[in-house]
């Protein structure tokens, strides 16, 4: 678990939370992971982005989906692991090759900024900061983004990742206690 963790998301304030993670690049290949829809179905979920501010995003989660190794998910996921499930948003800026920022949820509530950084060495620092969070929104997006930032390092890293909800049942309780 302490390696699973050591890279833990920091909490900001009551409704945001930021993780920050080194990833081998270059930029342009970090960027078409998070916006292109054949990629970013490896790691979080499918689903087309128009890139411009007002544009048009929609999410379709899958994670049975995101690693050969199967496990069963928590009971309260069961009906959308199965059957997937999604949403859509709207893109607020868009600065391609380092910055995206969407509109996260059925309801639009919150949003989601991704921050490319290219590093002297190589690598690339994503810096994903979710913002305007309510307590239960916390309690899930915590351990959910958590666990899809270690499936994308995997990916980037060409290895397979293990098993979504195996990795979220783990960190999930460290999470729980983290926010309370």
């Amino acid at each position: 678990m302490s390696q699973l963790l050591e890279r833990d998301g920091e909490i900001l304030d009551e409704g945001t939370i930021r993780f920050e993670r080194l990833l081998p690049g270059p930029i342009e290949r970090v960027w078409a992971f998070l916006t292109e829809s054949e990629k970013r179905k490896l790691w979080l979920a499918a689903g087309d982005f128009e890139l411009r501010p007002g544009g048009k995003t929609t999410l379709f989660f899958q994670h049975k989906n995101l690693s050969a190794k199967r496990s069963t998910p928590p009971e309260q996921y069961k009906k959308m692991d199965e059957e997937g499930g999604g949403f859509d948003g709207e893109v607020i800026r868009c600065e391609a090759p380092r910055l995206l920022v969407i509109t996260w949820g059925e309801k639009r509530s919150s949003e989601v900024t991704f921050e490319l950084t290219p590093q002297t060495s190589g690598e690339v620092l994503l810096t994903l900061t979710h913002r305007r969070l309510d307590k239960e929104g916390m309690q899930s997006v915590g351990p959910g983004w958590h666990t899809h930032l270690g499936i994308l390092a995997e990916r980037l890293h060409g290895r397979e990742p293990e098993n979504f909800w195996a990795t979220f049942r783990e960190v999930k309780a460290h999470y729980d206690r983290k926010m309370q």
